[in-house]
């Protein structure tokens, strides 16, 4: 099977586990992204909380060193201003081509129980899980549709234009999975709310050509979040960075807002 062929990706939450493995995944590609952007926080083990970019030959770097790569973090997606200017940096690179594929990965979570959930922990994971990709969605929405009005692209897919939101089936409301295990109340909630997010870009995004959609990555091992403990599964970090770039390749018009795990099945919401 071929692999995803996409021009330009802005990948966030590429500070370790599933977005550094994502970010391995993408410049393996047969053909890789001409323009891949890596957002992150840290990328040189301290928590450096502003703006840039790193393109694509310091992310071939990034990818298999984090600790001593140069490049600089993109994109607090909880912070307005940091998020504009990373706009700014990519606009500088891909020109009118426009953004053709946008990862809001970034996530974070935090253990509880209905019984000890806070304000405090339910406003902290809103910000990064749901917040932060409609900010950042808003905010590269301009370049995403300069690259589904590109000449010669038509029908939706990942190649023209698109949003994948990283999702979790604990945020199905249907399902419900795992209770027992971990309740994490704050973390479920705001996965609820992204994919209501997914089915509203989908609605409103949908009709310049931009497809958006949900991805469930599996329970990945490490951890998806920094210094929180996270629910363990037995799906590897290579595992579900091979599946969900596989169902990102074969995605179209009839993907448009819905949900989806790794291994490419349909979830329900």
């Amino acid at each position: 099977m071929e692999g995803l062929s996409v021009g330009s990706v802005l990948l966030t939450g590429c500070d370790g586990g599933l977005g550094l493995g994502l970010l391995k995944g993408l410049l393996e590609q047969p053909s890789p992204p001409r323009h891949l952007f890596a957002a992150c926080l840290d990328p040189q083990g301290k928590d450096a909380r502003w703006p840039g970019v790193a393109s694509h030959h310091v992310l071939r770097r990034l990818a298999w060193d984090m600790a001593t790569s140069p490049a600089r973090p993109l994109a607090d997606v909880t912070d307005p201003n940091s998020i504009k200017a990373a706009v700014g940096k990519v606009q500088e690179k891909v020109g009118n081509a426009g953004l053709n594929l946008l990862i809001n990965n970034a996530g974070t979570t935090r253990r509880s129980t209905l019984a000890t959930e806070t304000v405090e922990n339910m406003t902290l994971v809103y910000a990064t899980n749901t917040i932060g990709p409609l900010q950042t969605s808003q905010a590269f929405l301009p370049l995403l549709k300069e690259a589904a009005e590109a000449e010669g692209q038509r029908g939706m897919s990942c190649s023209r234009a698109a949003i994948v939101n990283v999702s979790s089936i604990l945020g199905s409301i249907e399902v419900a999975e795992a209770w027992e295990e971990r309740q994490d109340v704050c973390y479920r909630c705001s996965k609820a709310a992204l994919n209501m997010l997914t089915k509203c870009l989908a609605l409103e995004y949908g009709g310049s050509g931009i497809l958006c959609v949900s991805v469930d990555p599996g329970c990945v091992s490490p951890p998806l979040g920094r210094g929180t403990v996270i629910w363990q599964g037995p799906v590897t970090v290579e595992e579900s960075v091979q599946g969900v770039l596989r169902l990102l390749a074969r995605l179209s018009a009839t993907s448009n807002g819905t949900f989806w795990d790794w291994r490419g099945q349909s979830l329900p919401w």
